[in-house]
């Protein structure tokens, strides 16, 4: 007979339907814990790798009690299979399992290691305990963690069965026999056969949720990846972001609402409800729920889960203190002017430099981004930067050298390439970093129509003033503590980043090493002109003086060669901001 266990909860209690048993889980997760681990790695090992695909988890302490036993003595199987960690180097290959089990309060495992009784990971483990005896109607089972091991990972178990070694056959039920019926339905009705059993089969979600977490993998474009985010209902977020009432919205962004939520263990979280009229389809949003979820680098936001409830599609992200890099660097809104000095700007360039690098040279698969800008851009309380919004990341393998795709992201940071033939690498993410690390250094949006006319493109008034030899009159004049050898070192990087030539722009790596002062920057790759960018891509920005850049640019369609005039203005119709909070103009998005 099977019980399932689906409460969705780290901490808390609950006791199933029949009254049978209850499961209690404490511990602070940090969301490193989910109430459930799912996989879809076949588990070895066994005949019924279904009852091995779904665990319950706990941050440190799991239990269950059994309620209603007859007295007397039991034999226990325990079904374990580690599914969480793996047998790499990576962060969840060298992370350890390790628990204690103790039976009726007494301590009967010390240090118990899934990973190394079952032989490795993804591999089912029975452990059976014989002759446990129940005194007072109640089997009480515990899995606590102790301190050892990796402080993220608590225990876990995926069934339990319980059979008592003693014929049940016209057994009085404990208690008085006014209460004998309710007894014997509790304590004998389960098992009238020749053998007593309950089974806790413990399962990740209801067979709904795991349908939709198969979708994830059935997805032509994401089906290698091994993401496993929390699934929440939409309910449960409605709840933690207050019914998305005015008060916990954050911002608007073209693709929907984002709102403050707090989930029910007090973590904080970012939640973007996509708008029903999106353009955004389902995978577009399954691309972004699995590429976060399946790496994990200080620069880049964190993924808590996602929701997939009918036709709602909610994110789940770490909630970031400080907002955007763009509302606090350059929305008119500006404020807390201090944040921003100079170090401060530094180690903002530093760290997409190093989440970029991650993305393309250590993330398996080979991530670009594809719409890097100062909005998708988030600061913590500490100002640390995080890259966010994969919405529009594309996948490669490594034996892809490029990807012809729609081109996808905001126009003022689209390298010529991309934007006018739809040729995707990697390169593509290094020029739009170009141009965010000069917009971080001036402290002024790539476009400014409001600045004289040599002024308003961020990107060739740069290159003039690096051709004049004055390409520190670049500097945010409200800087006062610039290092002159670090601002230098960073416009001359951005400037290599914004080549005209992709080939001629370094790997994230490379810059990263330049930036901190490990390799030297070899500028002699510069063509001196601005004029190297309008050779590569002629009519990549108009030369209508500005006159025509109130219109809308709702798609770009691949030029011919011929195309040299074709002219691309900007609108102020607001793009997609997922988790850039505010409401933002004078960008547009190119689907």
């Amino acid at each position: 007979m099977f019980s399932e266990d689906t409460a969705m909860f780290t901490m808390g209690t609950f006791t199933s339907n029949d009254q049978a048993w209850v499961v209690g889980s404490t511990g602070y997760s940090d969301g490193f814990v989910r109430a459930f681990e799912n996989t879809t790695v076949p588990v070895l090992g066994t005949v019924d790798r279904g009852l091995y695909q779904t665990s319950r988890s706990a941050p440190s302490s799991l239990r269950y009690i059994g309620l209603g036993m007859v007295n007397g003595a039991y034999t226990l199987e325990f079904h374990f299979a580690e599914i969480q960690l793996d047998n790499s180097t990576t962060w969840l290959g060298i992370t350890r399992r390790l628990f204690d089990i103790y039976l009726q309060g007494t301590q009967r495992v010390k240090d118990f290691n899934i990973q190394n009784e079952a032989g490795g990971s993804s591999r089912a483990l029975v452990r059976t305990f014989r002759n446990v005896e129940v005194t007072n109607n109640v089997l009480d089972m515990h899995f606590v963690w102790r301190g050892k091991g990796t402080c993220c990972y608590g225990p876990l178990v995926a069934a339990i069965r319980v059979t008592p070694v003693f014929s049940t056959a016209g057994l009085e039920a404990p208690g008085s026999k006014s209460k004998s019926s309710k007894a014997v339905a509790m304590g004998v009705g389960i098992g009238a056969a020749v053998l007593f059993v309950i089974l806790f089969a413990v399962f990740l979600i209801v067979k709904r949720q795991q349908r939709r977490l198969k979708a994830l993998l059935e997805d032509e474009d994401l089906k290698h990846l091994e993401g496993k985010p929390d699934l929440f209902t939409y309910n449960e977020l409605k709840n933690a972001a207050r019914n998305f009432s005015s008060e916990n919205k954050l911002g608007q962004g073209g693709f929907g609402a984002v709102y403050k939520g707090v989930l029910p263990n007090g973590t904080v979280v970012a939640i973007k409800e996509l708008s029903s009229k999106s353009q955004q389809g389902s995978r577009e949003f399954l691309n972004e729920v699995t590429v976060i979820s399946s790496v994990q680098h200080r620069n880049l936001v964190k993924l808590h889960g996602c929701c997939i409830d009918g036709d709602h599609r909610l994110l789940v992200y770490e909630f970031l203190e400080n907002n955007s890099l763009h509302h606090v660097l350059l929305s008119s809104r500006r404020t807390k002017p201090d944040l921003l000095n100079w170090p401060t700007r530094f180690s903002i360039c530093l760290g997409i430099a190093r989440g970029l690098s991650y993305l393309h040279e250590d993330s398996k698969p080979k991530i670009v981004h594809r719409d890097i800008k100062a909005h998708n851009v988030l600061l913590d309380r500490n100002m640390t930067p995080k890259i966010a919004d994969f919405g529009l990341a594309k996948l490669f393998q490594d034996h892809e050298t490029h990807v012809s795709t729609r081109v996808a992201g905001t126009i003022g940071y689209l390298s010529p390439e991309y934007a006018m033939r739809g040729q995707l690498t990697e390169k593509a993410d290094v020029y739009s970093f170009g141009v965010l690390a000069l917009e971080i250094v001036s402290g002024r949006s790539n476009l400014d129509t409001s600045l004289p006319a040599d002024m308003v493109y961020l990107l060739e008034w740069a290159w003039n003033l690096y051709e004049r030899k004055q390409e520190m009159d670049m500097v945010d004049k409200e800087l006062t503590d610039v290092s002159q050898e670090e601002a230098a070192r960073v416009i001359k990087v951005a400037l290599l980043c914004s080549h005209a030539v992709a080939s001629s722009r370094p790997a994230m790596s490379h810059v990263v090493a330049m930036l901190v002062g490990t390799s030297p920057v070899d500028v002699s790759s510069l063509r001196p002109g601005y004029s190297a960018l309008k050779d590569a891509a002629p009519g990549f920005f108009s030369d209508s003086g500005g006159k025509d850049r109130s219109r809308s640019v709702d798609s770009v369609d691949q030029p011919s060669s011929s195309s040299a005039n074709t002219s691309y203005v900007f609108s102020s119709q607001a793009s997609q901001a997922p988790l850039s909070y505010q409401e933002e103009n004078s960008i547009v998005e190119a689907r």
